[in-house]
C-alpha cells in the first residue's frame, strides 16, 4: 500500500535545492555560482563597513587583478548586490557599497571567510599529507 506522504517525498529531489521548486533550480545554481565565487566573497566582505573606493578595494582584495575586480563589480551590480557611485570631482572618485540585498549576503560571506581562516592550517596540513601520499606517475 502506498502512503501519499511517501509518494510526495519521493517526488521532491534530495539535496540542498530540494526545498525549492524544480523550475528555480538552474537560477539558484547560477546565484550560488556568483555568491560562492572567491572574488565575490572577498569583495562583499571588504564592503562590510561601508562605501569603498575602487583603488582601496583593489588593495584590500589581495591577488585580484584590475580586470577581475571590474568584472566582479559589474556582476555584483547586475545582481543588485552592490551600487556604484561616481562623484563629479577632479580626479573622478568612484565608490562601491553594498545594497540592502548585498548586506543580506554579508553574514554568510563572513562566516565562510572566518571558517577558512580558522581551518587554514589544518587544511594546508591535509593537502600536504595527501600530496606526499599520492603516487607519482
Amino acid at each position: 500500500m502506498h502512503d501519499g506522504a511517501t509518494e510526495e517525498r519521493a517526488a521532491v529531489p534530495a539535496g540542498p535545492c530540494g526545498r525549492w521548486p524544480l523550475e528555480k533550480g538552474e537560477g539558484i545554481r547560477h546565484i550560488l555560482d556568483r555568491a560562492g565565487d572567491k572574488w565575490t566573497v572577498l569583495v562583499i566582505g571588504t564592503l562590510e563597513h561601508g562605501p569603498v573606493r575602487y583603488t582601496d578595494l583593489q588593495r584590500s582584495v589581495t591577488g585580484i587583478s584590475q580586470r577581475m575586480l571590474t568584472h566582479t563589480l559589474h556582476r555584483l551590480q547586475r545582481d543588485g548586490l552592490v551600487t556604484r557611485t561616481a562623484h563629479p570631482e577632479v580626479p573622478p572618485r568612484v565608490e562601491y557599497a553594498l545594497t540592502d540585498l548585498g548586506t543580506t549576503l554579508l553574514g554568510a560571506v563572513t562566516v565562510l571567510i572566518d571558517w577558512a581562516g580558522t581551518h587554514h592550517d589544518e587544511i594546508c596540513a591535509h593537502r600536504s599529507a595527501f600530496d606526499q601520499a599520492a603516487p607519482t606517475a
